[in-house]
């Protein structure tokens, strides 16, 4: 058994005892915690910092009784997230199987010190718990280990040998009840799936729940097998290793203009240890929207074309392209570096013109759409592929991509977020790079779900032009768009400009749209989704959605995300139909965007979506099933504990 504290709203302890625990478990008490491996007592209030955790938790004490967990933020003590019950493991550099997953890392993890750690690592066992808070209410599904799927219904205190413990009450089918003591706690986890239906419960004592969990472990260890199997070939054929940074290279990123953060600057040096090694990179880099991937993946790309190498940056829309390539050619312009797009916006002979000088390697740089993964696109001496959100492109981009992974170096970004307990059961098998420090300045966006009220919008569009600012207005239906534009030219300010922008445009009054949006000569954007994925404006701070009940949560997560890329704060107002009934999920699903409004939101919100989409897409559709049957986060243990076995027994020991 391993060791843990375990605490939960209304449990009992002693201030003293928890202590004397955490400091037996490695602790170092401190007046304040600051970082992983402290903890501080001031009155009723104990405030620990766990291992492996991303943020401190504060508990409040009345007398000996757990009033209640809330997570915070260290450096301005904000509060963020309530929790139920907490396992905190003790504090360990090297410890057996935590090492492996360091959430976001701190910059004194020693990679070095780390692989050796796991090197020595015992096989992970689904006991462990990924999760550290089991934050489940009454009536919620939850998943037993050796049990299955069953209803939370309290906390009840039974007699043991003469002391009266606390154990959780779950209920299985035909009522029967399981009672499970909380030392037992971390074999409990809630149930989430993709599906919204209610999962069917299981029977104490029947052989059902076993028979699906050894079928979802078979489907799992043949994930990890495959996951493992294309590590292994990559890490057994030469790429090429690229130099170690040159002068121009400093030069270059001296004109950020911004302050890293510490993540950017751990995710950049991961980039750039697997560039200069022999074996091909597959990497993901992983963070919220406006974290700072881009400036990794631009960092990655100039230290291709230093060697000589060319550089494919491949994104899911033309007008992301159009950006990007906006934003290289504006960083680059003091370097003889040759920076193409290939995208609808060109014509055929521009498009023609362009593969011919890939071919005889006159472009160093091109950003393109799927256009890149055609037959006649071919390179001279292409040693970099950067893949913006990869999940939006077709099956037959996916596969063509998959056979460049086996000989270059394939940086792949995302702003979907990745669910932390599928990061850590997926590491030793993926290389992570996960940005999870909010930029320097950055406020968090306001939001607000309201009904359709044109007095409310008239004062939002005119409060961000009266700060010399910009406003997206999103509408998903290009039938009735140009009927809103008349409604909404009556709304704004006299001399204000408005246009719309959508993907059945012609492509060059497409193309003028945004670029007029992007220098500022158009004040409000009334478009489609296409602005969805990527698009920077910076002086944009107020985006408004309307029918925002008809969206996924992922997607209003990075609707949000268009805004606030600047100092000054931004808005984000999602509109629901006046007076008209919308669906219990959809009311959940703008709850929850209401309420995960501070920064770094995204990986709460990937556990809310429940069709966790980030995982979803990494994991493809065949695992769906196999997450449905046993939940999430038991699904996520058995990945771990199989490309835990698997690399025990060797299969990468080359």
């Amino acid at each position: 058994m391993f060791k843990s504290i375990k605490l939960y709203v209304g449990g009992a302890i002693e201030r003293q005892d928890l202590a004397g625990k955490l400091v037996d478990f490695g602790y170092k008490r401190q007046d304040a915690v600051s970082e992983e491996g402290e903890f501080s007592l001031r009155g009723g209030i104990v405030d620990i910092f766990p291992f492996t955790f991303e943020l401190p938790i504060r508990i409040e004490l009345e007398i000996d009784k757990i009033l209640s967990i809330k997570s915070f933020t260290a450096y301005k003590g904000n509060y963020l997230w309530e929790h139920r019950m907490v396992i905190i493991l003790p504090f360990s550099r090297h410890s057996s199987y935590e090492t492996e997953f360091h959430f976001g890392g701190r910059q004194d993890a020693a990679l070095a010190g780390k692989k050796a750690a796991i090197s020595k690592l015992e096989p992970f066992d689904e006991k462990f718990p990924l999760e550290k808070f089991v934050d489940i209410n009454i009536g919620d599904y939850v998943v037993h280990n050796h049990y299955g799927i069953g209803r939370f219904r309290g906390l009840e205190k039974l007699k043991y040998a003469d002391k009266y413990k606390d154990n959780l009450v779950i209920e299985y089918d035909k009522q029967e009840r399981l009672y499970v003591p909380v030392d037992e706690m971390h074999l409990v986890q809630k149930y989430i799936a993709f599906h919204v239906r209610r999962p069917k419960l299981h029977s104490l004592g029947g052989k059902e729940w076993l028979r699906q969990k050894n079928r979802a472990k078979k489907g799992i260890q043949k994930l990890a097998w495959e996951l493992l199997s294309l590590q292994a070939l990559r890490m057994s054929s030469t790429g090429f290793g690229f130099s170690l940074d040159t002068e121009w290279q400093k030069e270059f990123e001296k004109t950020f203009p911004y302050k890293e953060t510490p993540d950017q600057i751990k995710a950049t040096w991961e980039v750039k240890a697997d560039m200069e090694s022999c074996r091909p990179m597959d990497r993901l880099i992983c963070g919220d929207v406006g974290y700072g991937k881009t400036e990794v993946a631009m960092r990655a790309a100039f230290k291709a074309v230093m060697d000589n190498k060319q550089v494919a940056y491949l994104v899911p829309t033309t007008i992301l392209a159009e950006q990007h390539y906006e934003n290289f050619s504006l960083r680059l312009e003091s370097f003889p570096i040759n920076i193409e797009m290939l995208s609808r916006f060109k014509t055929q002979g521009q498009q023609k013109e362009i593969i011919e000088r890939l071919k005889m390697g006159r472009v160093d740089i091109v950003i393109g759409t799927h256009r890149l993964l055609s037959e006649d696109a071919s390179f001279k001496n292409l040693g970099l592929v950067i893949i913006d959100e990869e999940q939006r492109f077709g099956v037959k981009a996916k596969e063509k991509l998959k056979t460049l992974r086996l000989t270059t170096d394939v940086l792949t970004l995302t702003a979907t977020p990745i669910p932390r307990t599928l990061y850590m059961s997926l590491m030793g098998a993926k290389d992570f790079s996960v940005i999870n420090t909010p930029p320097e300045n950055r406020l968090p966006i306001k939001t607000v779900v309201v009904e359709y009220d044109e007095d409310l919008i008239r004062q939002a569009i005119t409060k961000e032009l009266n700060r010399k600012g910009q406003v997206f207005f999103l509408h998903n239906r290009i039938e009735d768009i140009e009927k809103l534009k008349q409604r909404i030219s009556r709304l704004i300010p006299p001399g204000a400009s408005l246009a719309i922008g959508h993907g059945q445009m012609n492509s060059g009054e497409l193309e003028q749209v945004m670029a007029d949006f992007f220098r500022g000569k158009i004040d409000i954007l009334l478009s489609t989704m296409i602005i969805e994925s990527g698009i920077d404006i910076p002086n944009a701070n107020t985006i408004i959605v309307n029918n925002a009940h008809t969206f996924g949560l992922s997607d209003l997560h990075q609707l949000r995300g268009r805004v606030g890329r600047f100092e000054r704060s931004a808005y984000a107002y999602f509109i629901i139909p006046k007076g008209e009934l919308i669906s219990s999920e959809a009311e959940k699903r703008l709850a929850a965007v209401e309420e995960y409004s501070h920064l770094g939101a995204g990986f709460k919100i990937a556990m809310e979506d429940l069709e966790i989409r980030g995982a979803g897409n990494l994991l493809g559709v065949e695992q769906h099933g196999f997450i449905n049957a046993v939940g999430f986060d038991l699904y996520c243990r058995l990945l771990k504990e199989a490309v835990s076995n698997f690399k025990k027994v060797g299969i990468l020991n080359g």
